[in-house]
């Protein structure tokens, strides 16, 4: 028989539309790996719920390799000594794998590429990260006309079939054993509302599909509003590549109606690549001179405000209803995304790091690119980014978008207010139960704005 042919899995925990194993398998008996690699991208590791989603997914994936009479190869350690070692010790002269654009994965490929013939294939994103040039031959800055060249160059080729046959090498290498590795949360267990939520993998990911095409038509009006939950949903399942943008795409581009602003939001996806392509430490360092010495609040009062924003105890009903969805799902509507992440930085005066830092542990969809450019938008400091001065008022955002019903879902004690209150209790009708505001809006408006005025000067 031939050699096998290792295929490095990361996030594109897929059988359908991966091209990755598509052409691995062409080639021969297929080793499909995936390394569990907290060294490469060191403080940058997988969060405790990502971690609990890759449990279950790694899962998923190796019942469907074993129904096509293959299996998933786990190892844990350095990707580039595991895959080193696993070629020696299986005569594997290639490895394929889909590109990642983290500074951390690009780093790992190369060494990769050092050691054994490395076959790397795009299929994470619309378009790879780095083709959609300006006129001149640049990369995009700013989000708009990214977009409007990115979408010159779409619909995306239609999605591949899963291999017929996956052919199994004549012996399999040692494997580890999924449950020592220890994703899941234990003592405690805060994953309950998680499995009531989710079903990670790639049948899981084309259940959220088919329920999303049928409001996909919607979209613009309904993914504001967090108490109709009009959001697809996908962006775990899209982090994890259980489903490929370009099956995705294609299911619903024809909906109709507003679907092209969720068109939209899949090609934000290739703009935070596109961003931290150009700029790998974004999720740590601001895009924008005037926030490298931002006046940030710090002290125990301010890591008291944190944990109390952490813990959905702001006072605030629309913030706290995210931030308790957050750690109850691991997931939070967008539009309530916006406005936890304004009033962490404005409200409080807390560095945006702080925040991105926590959503990466907490979200099942915590992606470096995505994540830190939602929060130098967020904050002012990115590239294309929200200006500092427009500062959310969550009051009113919450009676604008009709919040209510998602307040008593997730902010109980509030359950038995009126809509006209519910948004804004008064000290009169909020209950002994529910926190006072850390911060007066007014008050903290003014504060917000003096420290930028403080920055620009400096």
């Amino acid at each position: 028989m031939n050699s096998p042919v290792i295929v490095w899995l990361r996030r594109d925990l897929r059988l359908s539309d991966q091209p990755a194993i598509a052409e691995a398998a062409r080639k021969g008996p297929v080793l499909p790996v995936y390394v569990l690699d907290d060294e490469t991208p060191r403080h940058r590791a997988m969060g405790g719920a990502s971690r609990w989603w890759l449990h279950h997914s790694l899962a998923s994936l190796d019942a469907a390799l074993r129904e096509k009479g293959s299996q998933l190869i786990l190892r844990r350690g350095r990707s580039e000594d595991v895959l080193a070692q696993l070629a020696e010790e299986t005569g594997a002269r290639e490895i394929h794998a889909l590109h990642h654009y983290e500074p951390w994965w690009r780093n790992a490929e190369k060494a990769v590429a050092k050691h054994t013939q490395l076959c790397l294939h795009h299929g994470n994103y619309l378009a790879p990260a780095g083709s959609v040039t300006t006129g001149a031959g640049g990369l995009y800055k700013i989000y708009t006309p990214f977009w409007r060249t990115l979408r010159e160059r779409l619909p995306p080729p239609p999605p591949a079939r899963r291999p017929q046959v996956i052919a199994a090498p004549p012996s399999w290498p040692r494997s580890d054993n999924l449950k020592e590795w220890a994703l899941l949360p234990t003592k405690p267990d805060w994953a309950g509302g998680m499995r009531d939520t989710w079903e990670p993998g790639e049948a899981g990911a084309k259940k959220r599909l088919h329920a999303f095409i049928e409001e996909a038509s919607a979209y613009e009006r309904q993914r504001n509003l967090p108490a109709v939950e009009g959001t697809s949903m996908l962006s775990p399942h899209l982090h994890f590549g259980e489903i490929s943008p370009a099956q995705i795409w294609h299911s619903v581009a024809d909906a109709g109606g507003t679907v092209g602003t969720f068109l939209g939001e899949l090609g934000w996806r290739d703009y935070a690549q596109n961003v931290i392509l150009q700029y790998p430490d974004y999720g740590a360092k601001p895009a924008r001179e005037p926030f490298d010495d931002f006046p940030w609040r710090s002290g125990g009062e301010v890591s008291a405000q944190i944990a109390a924003w952490q813990q959905g105890r702001t006072g605030y009903p629309i913030v706290d209803a995210g931030m308790r969805q957050l750690w109850h799902t691991g997931w939070m509507h967008n539009r309530v995304r916006m406005i936890a992440a304004s009033f962490l930085v404005k409200h409080l005066l807390v560095d945006w790091r702080e925040g991105e830092k926590w959503f990466w542990d907490t979200l099942v969809d915590a992606d470096y690119g995505s994540n830190a450019v939602n929060w130098q938008w967020t904050a002012g400091s990115g590239v294309d980014a929200n200006m500092f001065v427009r500062i959310m008022a969550p009051l009113s955002q919450s009676e604008k978008f009709d919040c209510a019903g998602y307040i008593r879902e997730w902010v109980p004690e509030l359950g038995g207010l009126p809509d006209g209150e519910i948004h804004d209790p008064s000290p009169i009708s909020r209950p002994k139960e529910y926190p006072d505001r850390l911060v007066d809006h007014r008050t903290a408006r003014e504060r917000a704005l003096a420290a930028w005025q403080k920055a620009k000067a400096d």
